[in-house]
């Protein structure tokens, strides 16, 4: 059975992390991986999921299973980090929250999900997107499309070839929307455009999907989730996939959440009867030690308090960077504009090169980024910028 089979294409990112690291330019630079990074280039434990961490030892009584649905502290704890403690939703008893492996979890719990309610269902992504979304769902047996989203030639949103291509969507199909910082440009929707992408699904009535990945990191925990609140409020179906492991640095924890918006509490139930077969189907059972910590951070006061400002540090530190970047291209330089990158949000952003120049900062400089000029502006300190800044104005 083996014999036959044909190698798969490595992952570009990871390749280029094992090219990194066995490259002995003492200045070479990643700008490839999609972690967070201090001013020392580490990812550092949050100081609020080192007390969790330390709590949860020496309370822990059992490692019994946890349940499909997972924490049910947790469960409701992540809902209203997303939708606030009093969105209409909530307080209609419409939505049903499981905890799942990571934000990728939750996002295969909800493509099988739909697979199972709607056979080979149409989902729409953006162009461009994450690059594991169109496997994740085409994996499923969903059919995957995409709708325009970036402007490679003006640094921007699409947003009226965006808006014309949803009003073309069926009732049937799935929209998935980044919630925030988008990823792979940074390019993020206004609250005005989100209104108009709102009122379109309302009218459409197309399923919305969520991907909330990094709220926290663009402008604020209450301003990046603007979109979901608002797409919550007006329609009466939605799917929304959560992870922790930006905002809490628990990447290796493996823990996100999944939630089901229904029409009413008892189709939620409904609802969440057959993702827990969904669940059953595939890991049975989600990891507990992650979502703890994140439940003993949001349900204490202080503890809420100190990782609010820890994620404030995080996202200022990128947004920095981003306007770091751009001061010190824009000192060198005046043939090429990136002030867009100042106005973009989150870990991501695309410097606007071709491969042949990016091939070449590889090559000749030790600069590394997907062959599509992604870079991740958490990878950039004051060690590296001058360096870095000097090698992007070489290749122009």
């Amino acid at each position: 059975m083996f014999n036959a089979l044909t190698p798969m294409p490595a992952d570009p990112i990871l390749g280029l992390l094992t090219q990194y690291r066995q490259d002995p330019n003492p200045l070479k630079v990643d700008l490839g991986v999609g972690v967070y990074k201090d001013e020392a280039g580490n990812t550092p434990i949050l100081a609020t999921v080192k007390i969790a961490e330390q709590w949860r030892t020496d309370n822990e009584q059992s490692k019994v299973y946890i349940g499909p649905t997972g924490s049910a502290p947790f469960n409701q704890l992540m809902t209203e980090l997303a939708l606030g403690n009093d969105h209409s939703a909530l307080m209609a008893n419409r939505i049903r929250t499981v905890s799942t492996p990571g934000g990728t979890g939750a996002l295969k719990v909800a493509a099988d999900l739909i697979e199972r309610l709607r056979p080979g269902a149409t989902i729409y992504v953006s162009d461009p997107t994450w690059a594991n979304h169109t496997g994740l769902f085409a994996t499923a047996g969903l059919t995957v499309r995409t709708y325009p989203y970036y402007d490679f030639a003006n640094k921007g949103i699409r947003f009226e070839d965006m808006l014309a291509a949803l009003e073309l969507v069926g009732e049937q199909d799935v929209v998935l929307l980044h919630g925030c910082c988008h990823n792979p440009s940074g390019a993020d929707l206004t609250n005005e455009q989100w209104d108009k992408v709102v009122d379109v699904a309302r009218r459409r009535g197309f399923l919305p999907l969520i991907d909330l990945a990094y709220q926290g990191f663009g402008s604020g925990l209450d301003e990046d989730a603007y979109g979901v609140r608002k797409m919550a409020a007006a329609v009466d179906e939605m799917l929304l996939c959560t992870s922790c492991s930006k905002n809490f640095g628990l990447y290796r924890e493996r823990i996100g959440s999944c939630s089901i918006m229904a029409k009413t509490s008892q189709a939620a139930d409904t609802a969440l009867s057959i993702m827990l077969y969904v669940i059953r189907c595939i890991y049975s059972m989600p990891p507990a030690h992650g979502a703890a910590l994140v439940e003993t951070i949001l349900g204490s006061q202080a503890l809420s308090a100190q990782w609010q400002q820890e994620v404030a540090v995080m996202r200022e530190r990128i947004n920095g960077n981003r306007e770091l970047l751009v001061a010190k291209l824009h000192q060198l330089q005046t043939a090429k504009d990136f002030s867009f990158i100042a106005n973009e949000k989150g870990m991501f952003s695309f410097l606007g090169l071709t491969p042949v120049q990016v091939k070449q900062l590889t090559a000749d400089y030790s600069v590394y980024m997907v062959d599509s000029s992604r870079i991740s502006i958490a990878g950039i300190n004051q060690s590296n910028i001058d360096y870095l800044a000097k090698s992007i104005t070489a290749v122009l």
